[in-house]
């Protein structure tokens, strides 16, 4: 290819990776302002960061009656796209960063299309476009995880506060309090909902929508049924928190008995794309001919669908539930 056309197609992804930081951060300026305002005006100081967590419910009930967004119109009401976000605990809008993803398709379209070759440029859109998607997916199931890690010791530390003589509510400070991130994050959501006027129940509720985690709910149910039935919710607590400390155990264990079934399976998937890339650098002309020739287009589809139905049975082998 022309190295004058090359050129040109990397000065457009390079201006778009420009665009997509000009868009991100346009409105980190404005925050600082305001925030210089707040401490001027004294609301910097602690009373602001113990009323942060207010003003984030509050900004939640305002942002729900709102006009939903055209983002929010095509996807599908089954899936909640600012749960998902908040699940993350991703700051950023949804629509700013699908705008992001774009800018980041169109991008990886014009580089890969200028340096490789103008047919596996729509692999290059979209696998710069799914970028900021993997980026969110996997910041949300590493939060759950933690999440998950937390759950025995903030079990264990409210059962010691209502032993103390502590109230439910005031447990869920103690954790909020004394515990990191996330989990002090939602319990302290938890606390401040009730301060609101909320109830315990809904509140709790509230935190297993936000957490989709079976222990979760196993904690929320168990609260719920020692408020109607009575009995010794520190005892409860105590054996709940146990059961989860060995079965993050025994899920240890089966990831160590499981690694290299998932070794295999990520090798048996990279094996062929990274030889497909290998032979289009060394010889397209032979590698063309599985985009060219309406046989070759149907096998490419083909391998394509036995690669996913592969690389689905083996997460299915190697996905032990416990």
């Amino acid at each position: 290819m022309d190295p004058t056309v090359i050129s040109m197609l990397a000065f457009l992804g390079v201006s778009g990776l420009v665009g997509i930081a000009a868009f991100v951060l346009r409105d980190s300026g404005n925050n600082r302002n305001v925030e210089r305002l707040d401490q001027l005006v004294g609301r910097g100081g602690p009373a602001a960061a113990s009323s942060s967590q207010s003003d984030m419910l509050l900004k939640q009930a305002l942002d729900s009656v709102n006009t939903k967004s055209l983002l929010q119109r095509l996807i599908p009401k089954s899936f909640d796209v600012g749960l998902y976000f908040e699940q993350a605990d991703v700051k950023m809008e949804p629509s700013k960063l699908f705008g992001v993803a774009l800018c980041l398709a169109g991008a990886g379209f014009f580089l890969i299309g200028g340096v490789v070759n103008f047919y596996v440029a729509p692999v290059g859109a979209l696998v710069f476009g799914v970028m900021p998607l993997i980026w969110v997916w996997f910041k949300r199931a590493s939060r759950l995880k933690k999440f998950a890690n937390q759950m025995p010791d903030a079990m264990e530390l409210m059962a010691r506060a209502l032993r103390a003589g502590h109230s439910l509510n005031s447990g869920m400070h103690v954790v909020a309090e004394e515990l990191p991130p996330p989990i002090s994050k939602e319990f302290a959501r938890v606390y401040d909902e009730q301060n609101m006027g909320i109830s315990v129940e809904e509140a709790l509720d509230n935190m297993s929508r936000r957490i989709p985690n079976l222990d979760v709910r196993f904690f929320v149910t168990s609260v719920a049924i020692q408020r109607q039935t009575g009995g010794d919710l520190g005892e409860i607590l105590d054996r709940i928190g146990y059961i989860i400390r060995e079965r993050i155990k025994i899920m240890g264990l089966i990831k160590g008995l499981t690694a290299e079934g998932r070794l295999s399976g990520i090798v048996l998937i990279a094996l062929p794309i990274g030889l497909f890339l290998m032979l289009l650098q060394m010889k397209p002309d032979y590698v063309e001919q599985l985009w060219k020739d309406p046989m070759g287009v149907q096998m490419s589809i083909g391998a394509i669908i036995l690669m996913l139905i592969g690389a689905y049975s083996i997460k299915k082998i190697v996905d032990i539930k416990v």
